[in-house]
């Protein structure tokens, strides 16, 4: 059975040595540098919420951040649920987080260099370098190392276009399996876009495109409607509250002339080895046309889409992480792109030479941004730290057990304290969604509550803060003093 799995992915026993190997190399050079520099930790204060849910799941078997108050407060249900697990075996917070990341990432590489198999014939090379791309990529081995959902759901969302490409009809599993990446997150739902025409396009005639959405629609609604009844349950809303809060918070985004939006979408997208494979992507996609591969353009189409829906609503910040998921397919169609050009005798008797120069600059490149991307995580992760975790620990042994504190950032606060809290982001107090940005309703309304403590980013509230005494800052503490710290202000 091992052995016909193996072959069912075109994979080695020593090719799947190579990647399980190279994972854990990468992923302890990013825990070794957030420790070096400071100690190990997540690079996002959302990590913290998850843990948080996972953690009441775990130990008291309800869906809540503050135990014994329901809320919908986590955009990826099915995250937090696997994470509770490690609570049951006592591996949480760190090492079955990280082990899930790198076990997913793991994945990727097996995923993309099987795909990358199938689709070039020529392509049988001693070493799974395309496999070994993906897991070395450094925004994907950050999202791994990050805590978050962000590459369960890349992992989920390449697998169904690659489903597409390689002209799967399996409609009832990949509608099953598109309802389950709406667990991990809400945007999953765009994946019906692709699904929907592919059926529509591989089938020769009307009646066998009805049945093809029928089971789409089928598999797709059992596991969503699910989905939806969950959140109404938790939250009265059929989406996470995070759904409508992001938006809302952000809405001044909206205002930035578009131009600069893409700008900033292009800078995250291509910092690293991505600018090299960039060719790779023209070249798969004219080879797709000629061949009329059309499961290799809605790849394409589904990930501009992506980002594009992205960076109308949300900043491009943290690395680009909302497009993080997109950002595989995206990948691989490049590499595919190089592999086709470099069977090819584009350049003749000279063809060996531009292949070389390609793959030896895309290799360096790639080995050269692990290490980077190791110190934008240990940059991250030390943020975070001294910022969020050490204040929530200094609040857990200084402030009172009943101080009702208001703050913008509740992922540490909430899993390190006991304090009840508002949370000013509107992720688990959704009352304050309608006025998230106006600073004097939301001072209004922290009176009208007996808020005894704000905490907060000082530039986040520049209004709100007017006249408050301060009663904690990070920057006390803090290894970086570049920028605003994390403050606590007495309210009342």
């Amino acid at each position: 059975m091992k052995r016909a799995f193996l072959e069912s992915l075109k994979l080695s026993n020593r090719d799947f040595a190579i990647l399980f190997a190279s994972t854990l190399l990468a992923g302890t050079i990013y825990l070794l540098a957030s420790h070096i520099q400071y100690r190990i930790g997540f690079p996002l204060d959302d990590s913290w919420i998850h843990q948080t849910y996972a953690r009441n799941l775990a130990e008291h078997g309800e869906w809540s951040f503050r135990v014994g108050i329901q809320s919908a407060g986590s955009t990826s249900p099915l995250w937090s649920m696997i994470l509770a697990v490690g609570f049951l075996i006592g591996l949480s917070p760190y090492i079955w987080t990280y082990t899930l990341g790198l076990l997913i990432l793991f994945g990727m590489g097996i995923l993309a260099e099987s795909i990358a198999r199938r689709e070039v014939q020529n392509y049988k090379p001693q070493i799974p370098w395309v496999g070994l791309f993906f897991i070395v990529e450094w925004h994907l081995l950050w999202a791994a190392m990050s805590g978050m959902e962000t590459l369960l759901h890349g992992l989920i969302v390449t697998g169904v276009l690659s489903a597409l490409m390689m002209r799967s009809r399996r409609y009832l599993t990949l509608g099953l399996i598109t309802g389950l990446s709406v667990w991990v997150r809400p945007d999953g739902l765009t994946l019906l876009g692709p699904l929907a025409l592919a059926v529509i396009l591989f089938e020769a005639d009307t009646p066998a495109r009805l049945r093809g959405l029928m089971r789409v629609l089928i598999g797709f609604g059992a596991v969503f409607l699910l989905y939806i009844f969950f959140n109404l349950l938790v939250g009265g809303t059929p989406m996470p509250n995070t759904f409508y809060a992001k938006q809302a918070e952000y809405i001044e985004w909206q205002n930035v002339p578009i131009a600069q939006r893409l700008g900033e979408l292009l800078l995250q997208l291509l910092v690293g080895p991505s600018l090299l494979i960039l060719p790779g992507v023209y070249i798969w996609v004219s080879h797709s046309v000629r061949i009329r591969s059309w499961g290799n353009l809605m790849v394409l189409i589904w990930s501009l889409g992506y980002m594009f829906m992205y960076v109308l609503r949300l900043p491009m910040y943290q690395h680009g992480r909302y497009i993080m998921p997109a950002m595989p397919a995206f990948f691989l169609l490049g590499l595919l792109g190089i592999l086709h050009f470099s069977s090819q005798k584009t350049f003749k008797r000279y063809q060996w030479l531009a292949n070389g120069i390609w793959f030896s600059g895309l290799s360096m490149v790639s080995l050269l941004f692990v290490f980077l991307g190791a110190r934008f995580y240990s940059d991250d992760v030390v943020k975070i730290e001294t910022e969020m975790v050490d204040t929530a620990i200094w609040v857990k042994a200084n402030l009172p057990e009943d101080a009702l504190i208001a703050l913008h950032d509740i992922g540490a606060i909430g899993y390190f304290t006991n304090q009840p809290i508002i949370d000013l982001a509107g992720l688990v107090s959704p009352e304050v969604v309608p006025f998230i940005r106006d600073e004097a309703r939301l001072s209004e309304y922290l009176d009208a509550q007996e808020v005894d403590y704000l905490i907060v980013f000082p530039d986040l509230y520049d209004e709100m803060i007017i006249g408050k005494s301060v009663v904690f800052s990070s920057d006390l503490q803090s290894i970086h003093n570049d920028f605003v710290h994390m403050t606590i202000f007495q309210w009342k």
